[in-house]
Order: C-alpha cells, then sequence, then structure tokens
C-alpha cells in the first residue's frame, strides 16, 4: 500500500496544526510556507479534514483552523481515511470496493494474505494518535536529533 501525497501531506498539515494552533487557529498560509505545500492543493486537504470532522475553521482577521478534538483522541487513521479513503492493499478482501463479492473469494488462497495486511495496516494507523506523534517529536528536538 501506498499513502499519496495528500495522505503525506494532509498529516503534515494536521501535526502543523496539532504544533501551531494550541492558542488560536492557524492560517492556511503559515502551514503552507512552513510545510512547503501549496495554498490550492493545501485547501483541498483542509476541506477533506473539516467535512470528516478532523479540523474546524475561524473566518475573520485572526482566522484559521483548529484540531476539532484533542491529540489524543484522533488517530493517524482517521486523517489518512479521510484524506485517502479505505487503506486496503487490494480491492478484495472478500468484498470489492462497490460492495460486491469478489468473484473469486471461494477459491482465492491469498485472500488471508491480503486480509492480515489490511488489519495490521488498520490496527496499526488507528491506534496510533497525534498526541504519541507530538510526543515523539518533543524527545526528538530534546535528545538533539
Amino acid at each position: 500500500m501506498k499513502i499519496s501525497t495528500k495522505g503525506r501531506y494532509g498529516l503534515r498539515a494536521v501535526i502543523d496544526i496539532a504544533i501551531h494552533g494550541t492558542s488560536e487557529p492557524v492560517p492556511l498560509g503559515d502551514i503552507a510556507v512552513r510545510q512547503d505545500i501549496s495554498m490550492s492543493y493545501l485547501e483541498q486537504l483542509v476541506a477533506k479534514l473539516k467535512k470528516a470532522g478532523i479540523v474546524t475553521s475561524v473566518r475573520g482577521a485572526k482566522g484559521g483552523y483548529s484540531l476539532a478534538a484533542p491529540t489524543d483522541r484522533i488517530s493517524v487513521g482517521d486523517v489518512l481515511r479521510a484524506l485517502e479513503g479505505d487503506l486496503a492493499p487490494v480491492n478484495c478482501a472478500e468484498v470489492m470496493e462497490n460492495g460486491t463479492p469478489c468473484k473469486e473469494s471461494e477459491q482465492c488462497l491469498t485472500k488471508v494474505v491480503w486480509k492480515r495486511i489490511s488489519d495490521s495496516i488498520n490496527h496499526t494507523v488507528d491506534n496510533l494518535m497525534l498526541s504519541e506523534l507530538l510526543a515523539d517529536a518533543e524527545a526528538d528536538k530534546n535528545s538533539g536529533c
């Protein structure tokens, strides 16, 4: 499975908001500069994140974006799914994207592989909270890395 720029840049934007938005909303322009993401692309990503309930927006001169929940309640999986959709490594694991059962499911010998990979990916991203990423970044900063 390969995460696209939507997932990678979107996660960077959310982490930026978590770091810089503790006291007031973070303007998109600031995120764009710090993360080297084009403003138009960032607008698209943040719109998806807002629709998913991960960020909220404030209009006006002091406007910008804030997290919609504490960092210990937002998982990496929440962010990636908002931007990427399903995180399954293949369109299989018994049910295809359109919701119909896979025609090969009965005799497929590899479906257990795809299911285990999918379960492992989902478990990892669903149990990795933004608060952990922030704590790891702070520990790295304090250790001189």
